[in-house]
C-alpha cells in the first residue's frame, strides 16, 4: 500500500471511531477518559486490517460491539475483544475484563480462577469444604486440560458459590460459540483463557459486577434526590417509664432486620 493510500485508509479509520465518539462518551462510565478511549479504539482499527475492513462493511455491527465495550468500561483489544466473522464484528469480553468488573463492584476482595490439568491434585466436597483445594506442579508437565474452577472472597470474608466445569461441560459451550470456528477465535488462540472465561460467566451470575454496582447507586441516588424534605417535628417531652413485664412488647417495635 502505497503511503497516500495508508494514509486515507487511517483517516476513514479515524473517522468512523470519531463520528460515534458522543454515543461512546455518553455510554462510558465516569472513570473512564473519553479521549484516551477512543484512541485506543482507531488505534485498534489501524493494526488490525481485518476488523477494519469489517467494521467499514458493516459499521453497524462495529457500533454495537464498540457501544458494549463502553457501556462495560472495558478496553478494547486488551480486556474486550472485536472478532470479525461472517460480515460483522462480534463483541466479546475477555476473562480479565469479567474480573476487573467484579472487582470495580466494590463487594469482592479477591477472584479465583484456574484451570485444572490432569497431572493437578484437586480436591473439592460441596457441602463439606468451602473452597477447592487445588496443587499444581506449575513448572512441570501437567497434561492436557481437564476443567476449571471459579470462587470470589467477599470483602467480609465469606466465599461465594464455587463454579466448577469439567472438559465436556466446557466443549459443550464452545460448540455453541458463534466465534468458535473462526481462526482469530480466542477458543483457537487462547483456550485456557476461555476455559476460565466459561466459569467466571457463571460466577458472574451470583456476585456483583460494575454494571449492576452502578445501576443500583444510580437508583439510590436518585431516590434520595426524589425524597420529600419534611419539615423538622416539634419536640415532645418524653413518655414516662413503662414497665414492660406487665403485657406483651409489641413486635413492630423490636424485631428489626
Amino acid at each position: 500500500m502505497s503511503q497516500i493510500s495508508n494514509a486515507i485508509a487511517q483517516r476513514d479509520e479515524g473517522n468512523l471511531v470519531q463520528q460515534y465518539r458522543a454515543d461512546f462518551t455518553q455510554v462510558l462510565p465516569s472513570h473512564i477518559k473519553p479521549d484516551q478511549w477512543v484512541r485506543v479504539a482507531t488505534g485498534l482499527l489501524r493494526r488490525n486490517p481485518d476488523l477494519a475492513r469489517a467494521a467499514q462493511r458493516n459499521p453497524g455491527s462495529f457500533l454495537a460491539a464498540m457501544l458494549d465495550c463502553a457501556r462495560l468500561g472495558l478496553e478494547p483489544g486488551d480486556t474486550y475483544h472485536l472478532v470479525p466473522m461472517g460480515g460483522e464484528i462480534t463483541g466479546i469480553t475477555d476473562y480479565t475484563g469479567l474480573v476487573e468488573l467484579m472487582y470495580r463492584s466494590g463487594a469482592i476482595s479477591t477472584v479465583i480462577s484456574q484451570v485444572v490439568y490432569a497431572g493437578d491434585d484437586f480436591q473439592w466436597e460441596p457441602g463439606i469444604t468451602e473452597r477447592p483445594q487445588h496443587k499444581a506442579n506449575w513448572f512441570g508437565d501437567r497434561g492436557d486440560m481437564v476443567g476449571a474452577y471459579a470462587y470470589a472472597v467477599f470483602k467480609d470474608g465469606a466465599t461465594s458459590d464455587v463454579v466448577v466445569r469439567s472438559r465436556a461441560e466446557i466443549e459443550k459451550v464452545r460448540a455453541v460459540s458463534k466465534t468458535a470456528k473462526s481462526g482469530a477465535s480466542p477458543w483457537n488462540q487462547w483456550p485456557d483463557r476461555m476455559w476460565k472465561k466459561t466459569v467466571l460467566r457463571e460466577l458472574a451470575k451470583t456476585v456483583p459486577t460494575s454494571a449492576e454496582y452502578r445501576t443500583l447507586q444510580a437508583q439510590a441516588a436518585r431516590t434520595a434526590q426524589a425524597a420529600p424534605v419534611l419539615a423538622p417535628l416539634p419536640a415532645v417531652p418524653p413518655a414516662p417509664q413503662q414497665d414492660y413485664d406487665e403485657g406483651p412488647i409489641d413486635a413492630e417495635f423490636v424485631d428489626e432486620p
